[in-house]
């Protein structure tokens, strides 16, 4: 739509039909309405409204037919039909000012939207964190679990390996001397922390015969001796005092320690294999009762200097390698 000049007169506007639209102008030398065809839209909504306006405005017109129109070569002759007149006048738009307080509210609302917005990022990241953070909980404590069970399967491996290679009670005759002031006085015996090694002096004697001996203590009082233990040259192992009571065997040592005689053959006083072995076996079974050590193994000859056993208190190499096959024997390997 085009601007109306300054001083021109207003523009008039008729159409023949709703779809058809025809503008027309006065033309100011002769007085005349020049048609302008134009746009393909209704000119008014409101025609009564109107009315007033197109009546002012198209003054020389006293009816809708005195209308000067011009017509197209192919319509000149027809007769003309009813035309409506109206007079369109618009106002320039102008953009309408928003006021300070809509800016606000819009600006609050986009502010409350982007803190919306940024609170469910948040809420999304710490969904995401605690996921994660539960998985890798549940990854640790798998594999701490495993762990355990590996541990706990290793201490039952290495409790198996040392319950087999715990020393077992050696196989023993159990013949009690009888309680008397010479060789089994009953004193009871509270604390145990050395074992005492033996020789009964008398070769070729069995343990039965020894046990026999201090016996007969009882009866002719001739000494106070007697042994927890005697080992014969066979290998037979005789007990003949409790572990819970004193034995008279080494002077100043009855009160904390055991004491086992040996019998032998030769007048060297060296032990046979059987013998050997079998006091190996007992000694490390009561190692073991008593929660000893090798160091805590003596010869009678260790408390006072009496040559007893003889062949170990002669030859010193020998209750070295005693000693040494003692623990390889409580350690597991053969002896």
């Amino acid at each position: 739509m085009t601007k109306e000049k300054r001083g021109s007169e207003p523009e008039l506007k008729l159409w023949d039909s709703p779809e058809t639209t025809k503008k027309y102008t006065k033309n100011r030398k002769t007085g005349q309405l020049d048609l302008l065809w134009g746009e393909e839209r209704p000119l008014f909504d409101d025609w009564d409204n109107r009315m007033e306006q197109k009546t002012a405005r198209a003054r020389d017109c006293q009816s809708y037919s005195d209308l000067p129109v011009r017509r197209s070569s192919a319509t000149q002759s027809e007769p003309s039909i009813r035309r409506r007149a109206a007079v369109q006048y618009k106002a320039p738009a102008r953009r309408r000012p928003v006021p300070p307080a809509a800016n606000r509210k819009r600006s609050c609302r986009r502010r409350t939207r982007l803190q919306k917005e940024l609170q469910s990022i948040a809420v999304y990241i710490a969904a995401l964190l605690f996921l994660v953070l539960a998985a890798f909980a549940v990854w640790k404590f798998v594999s701490i679990s495993k762990n355990q069970s590996t541990e706990t399967g290793a201490i039952s491996r290495i409790t198996q390996i040392l319950e087999q290679k715990k020393c077992e009670k050696p196989p023993m005759e159990e013949a009690l001397l009888t309680p008397n002031p010479y060789s089994r006085p009953q004193d009871a015996l509270s604390t145990v922390t050395q074992l005492y090694v033996h020789y009964t002096a008398n070769p070729g004697t069995s343990a039965r015969q020894n046990r026999d001996y201090f016996e007969g203590l009882a009866q002719t009082g001739l000494t106070s001796a007697s042994a927890h233990f005697v080992i014969g040259y066979e290998g037979e192992i005789v007990q003949c005092i409790p572990l819970n009571e004193m034995a008279y065997a080494v002077i100043g040592e009855n009160d904390h320690s055991i004491s086992i005689e040996c019998c032998y053959l030769d007048q060297d006083g060296k032990f046979t294999d059987a013998t050997y072995q079998s006091l190996l076996k007992l000694l490390g079974w009561l190692m073991e009762e008593y929660n000893l050590d090798v160091s805590d193994v003596k010869r009678h000859y260790d408390a006072g200097g009496k040559l007893c056993p003889l062949y170990y208190a002669e030859h010193e190499d020998a209750w070295e390698q005693l000693k040494q096959d003692l623990s390889d024997y409580i350690s597991g390997e053969k002896v």
